[in-house]
């Protein structure tokens, strides 16, 4: 590596700690609560580093919700190796099970950044928010399609609204066994349903 590349690599080093940190220090603590200090702090930059890669506290919200954007691509990227549809689905609620301790201290990453995002003014990060909630309704919806299923942007819907209702009240009463228990009834849903012409 030449000597005028290694200062790039470590900007793009700093800028990626800086978002990622500033992905799961919103989650933890809220936008509110999290300060420029916070991110920098964890990400282990001065903090009056930030304001060269970052101006504002609004752009690292932006950041974080591209970090959960990508996360939720990553995953689904996964999903999509598995064949079936159906397993896909199942998998995902899989996913969500396995992070019901994390849900039960902090909620949903996505869900919990709109709700609070939506009582600002501006109303443009919680549009970005709302953005990501939508790609995981439009994966969701692909899925049901590809089952067959009528109404599949419905079933997403429905799907998604589960997972948030749980992540909601895992977190409001901190017990992670809310998502493991209505995870479980969402599995046994998915077994349930049936394509028109699978039915007798």
């Amino acid at each position: 590596m030449t000597d005028s590349r290694k200062p790039r690599a470590r900007a793009v080093d700093k800028r990626r700690r800086l978002t990622t940190e500033a992905a799961r220090v919103l989650h933890e603590q809220g936008v509110e609560r999290t300060t420029l200090a916070d991110i920098a702090r964890a990400a282990d930059v001065p903090v009056g580093n930030v304001y060269y890669y970052f101006k504002t506290k609004d752009e690292l919200v932006l950041a974080a919700l591209s970090e959960h954007s990508a996360h939720l691509d990553a995953l689904t990227g996964r999903l999509d190796r598995l064949p079936d549809p159906r397993d896909r689905l199942k998998a995902l609620i899989e996913a969500w099970i396995d992070q019901r301790d994390v849900a039960a201290r902090h909620g949903c990453p996505t869900g919990t950044l709109a709700v609070e995002l939506d009582k600002r003014a501006d109303g443009i990060l919680d549009t970005e928010a709302g953005a990501v909630i939508r790609r995981l309704l439009d994966w969701t919806g692909q899925q049901f399609r590809a089952l067959g299923l009528s109404d599949p942007d419905d079933l997403a819907v429905t799907l998604v609204s589960a997972y948030q209702g749980m992540s909601l009240l895992t977190n409001a009463l901190r017990d992670p066994d809310i998502t493991a228990r209505q995870g479980a009834r969402l599995l046994r849903w998915l077994d349930s349903l049936e394509a028109p012409n699978q039915t007798a």
